[in-house]
């Protein structure tokens, strides 16, 4: 199948054609016609599934072929009302959707907006008042906007929900309704999401009439041109292990996800240390800032993006040859999100993650929603007894102050990783040395059970069993 036998225009066949597009994704081929025809639609695709397009291309077939009414889309002069709605649960994401709209749209006299927070709103503004057909946002600036009555969306007649449970999982539900209670009730409604809970089940029951439920059909969980591999590795090795592998001439563009954003700045700022370019995205990060980072990853400039989980939905990137889990996530289904990032649209990936002891509950959640084991690989790399030992002791003079949950630099060669203090008289158990995956992974469960202490480390508490 073909573009074509979608009943596309030709100005959208001739977009899609330049962007490198010849066959339609599963869920387009399901999607486009319903939408089309102006049915809602409930649609529950995986992550680079191409679930964009699913909706954008016939929003704009849509669009053209139906006469704008008359209205305001804000305040002023303007008579262009806003037509098509796009709600969006992150920065990154709504940046990236309007540019798919912008691609695809461009032989289209339609014109695009995004908004969102984290940003002045001048330039927003100003372009809402030059007029648009099609606006992506982000719920907390659009009820901002919407609150200054700088906006209008009395005049929508497609409004998209996309990554709904997304938008759940992040407190949105409350700024969703108060959107939805601004929005006509004669209107399309497509919802789209990655995975359909109970609670995108109750949402979509009061918000979309007769849908046509459209799903991706998949045999795995995960994309099944992204390979995966597993290191068992120490808390205090992981920094040391990702330098020696992107030291490989096969990680070309890698996207690193830890798990909190202290983290994402420690990796990154250790991986810039050991002449590895590396950037940090994440929510602490000003908007400048994220762009910034997003767009040097994305041309090339920076190789390692590390990111926190809210970039593991919406980072949609060419050509990541790997990502990398430095920390198992919580939820498995943020694994399957994360390891999407790569062999997107066809293409093949690899995602790389390392388990730690703390991590075995996580890795063996992962692997039941998998329903296969990751292969396990071996390493050299160690975080030997000694190493951390040293990183325990204090400096003379200053007490015993280095020795309650200060970070340390722990020596791994000719470049440093980050360790916790250890105590002084039950010292952290080496890594496991290197041999067959099987051999390993004994060795690195028999060492935590010698040794009985969590992997971080803490102080010493005193004499031997007190």
């Amino acid at each position: 199948m073909t573009f074509d036998t979608l009943r596309l225009i030709q100005p959208l066949l001739r977009a899609v054609g330049s962007e490198g597009y010849t066959t339609p994704t599963p869920i387009q081929v399901q999607a486009i016609p319903p939408v089309l025809e102006g049915k809602d639609v409930l649609g529950c695709a995986q992550t680079g599934t191409g679930k964009t397009a699913a909706f954008a291309l016939p929003i704009l077939q849509r669009l053209m072929q139906t006469h704008a009414p008359v209205g305001h889309g804000g305040h002023g002069k303007n008579r262009r009302p806003i037509r098509a709605l796009i709600l969006a649960p992150t920065r990154e994401l709504a940046a990236q959707i309007g540019e798919s709209f912008a691609a695809y749209g461009k032989h289209t006299p339609l014109k695009f907006a995004v908004i969102y927070g984290g940003v002045k709103q001048g330039n927003q503004v100003r372009a809402l008042q030059a007029g648009v057909d099609i606006l992506v946002a982000t719920p907390g600036r659009l009820l901002d906007l919407l609150n200054q009555r700088l906006l209008r969306l009395d005049g929508i007649e497609i409004f998209v929900l996309d990554e709904a449970d997304r938008m759940l999982d992040m407190g949105f539900i409350h700024d969703i309704r108060r959107v939805i209670a601004v929005l006509p009730t004669d209107r399309q409604t497509l919802l789209f999401s990655a995975t359909i809970p109970t609670e995108i089940r109750k949402l979509s029951a009061g918000l979309l009439r007769q849908p046509v439920m459209v799903k991706a059909p998949s045999e795995s969980p995960a994309a099944d041109t992204v390979g995966q591999v597993l290191y068992y590795v120490e808390p205090t090795a992981k920094a040391a292990l990702l330098e020696e592998l992107l030291r490989g001439p096969d990680m070309t563009r890698t996207l690193v996800f830890t798990r909190t954003k202290r983290g994402a700045d420690r990796v990154a700022k250790h991986l810039a240390h050991c002449g590895i370019g590396a950037e940090a995205i994440h929510a602490n990060k000003s908007q400048n800032q994220r762009l910034r980072a997003l767009g040097n990853f994305k041309e090339g400039r920076t190789r390692v993006l590390v990111a926190s989980d809210i970039a593991s939905r919406g980072l949609d990137v060419v050509e990541i040859s790997h990502v990398v889990n430095f920390d198992l996530p919580d939820v498995p289904e943020t694994y399957v999100h994360r390891i999407g990032r790569t062999g997107r649209a066809g293409a093949a990936g690899q995602a790389v993650s390392f388990c730690s002891d703390d991590q075995r509950d996580e890795l063996r959640q992962i692997e039941r929603l998998l329903g296969r084991a990751i292969p396990v690989l071996s390493h050299a790399v160690k975080a030997t007894a000694e190493s951390a030992l040293a990183a325990s002791k204090p400096a003379r003079g200053r007490g015993q102050q280095q020795q309650h949950g200060h970070r340390a630099r722990v020596s791994t060669g000719s470049h440093g990783s980050y360790a916790s203090h250890a105590s002084r008289k039950t010292p952290a158990p080496a890594a496991h040395a290197a041999g067959t995956p099987e051999q390993q992974q004994a060795g690195f469960w028999r060492s935590r059970r010698k040794y009985k202490r969590p992997l971080t480390g803490g102080p010493s508490t005193g004499r031997r069993g007190r």
